[in-house]
């Protein structure tokens, strides 16, 4: 951003630009998106955008921030929320959050994953997968599962993460429980948490 918002007017005004830039994103495309489309549908003047936003990479690098921010936070809500109960509900648990954070705005995550340049959403997506990693490397060195935690934490993520937004973006013929259940299958067939 060009300035922080101090007054509480101002911060208002960035929510609404944010706000629209995930609209304009979602319905116009990457392609079509523009700062001044932003600013109609945000109901200000370009000018008043620019003050906070100078192109409209900014702002869609805040909008693709705060969705992949989002997500992290549920799944590691998740995953704090069973650390200590039994494997199978800790497994099930965090998978079930995953989905539901990816279905949260589906429309936002086609655009994410298969919309945008790989450079727009790739630093935020690696920064959640980072988080999800490290957290799956502690469970996982703290409960001696396997000999090479970071791998099979590495391994873990990345293969059900693309698995889950394969699912949401897809919707192919797999209902949501069953869908479920064959992840926790691919989890608990990898890793020994019994």
């Amino acid at each position: 951003m060009r300035k922080v918002p101090t007054q509480q007017r101002s911060r208002d005004m960035v929510e609404r630009i944010v706000t629209a830039g995930r609209e304009v994103l979602v319905s116009d495309g990457y392609d079509a998106f523009s700062t001044n489309r932003v600013a109609d549908v945000a109901d200000i003047s370009p000018g008043s955008l620019y003050q906070y936003f100078p192109n409209k990479t900014a702002i869609i690098d805040v909008v693709i921030d705060r969705y992949m921010a989002s997500m992290s936070e549920q799944v590691v809500a998740a995953l704090g929320d069973r650390i200590a109960g039994p494997p199978e509900d800790l497994v099930r648990g965090v998978l079930d959050a995953l989905v539901c954070a990816l279905e949260s705005d589906a429309a936002l995550l086609h655009v994410a994953y298969e919309v945008l340049p790989l450079a727009r959403n790739n630093p935020a997506r690696a920064a959640v997968e980072q988080r999800v990693q490290q957290l799956a490397t502690a469970y996982l060195a703290v409960r001696g599962l396997v000999p090479a935690p970071a791998t099979a934490a590495w391994v873990m993520v990345l293969a059900i993460e693309n698995l889950a937004v394969r699912w949401v973006i897809d919707r192919p013929p797999i209902s949501r429980e069953a869908f479920l259940d064959e992840l926790v299958a691919l989890v608990t067939g990898y890793l020994p948490l019994g």
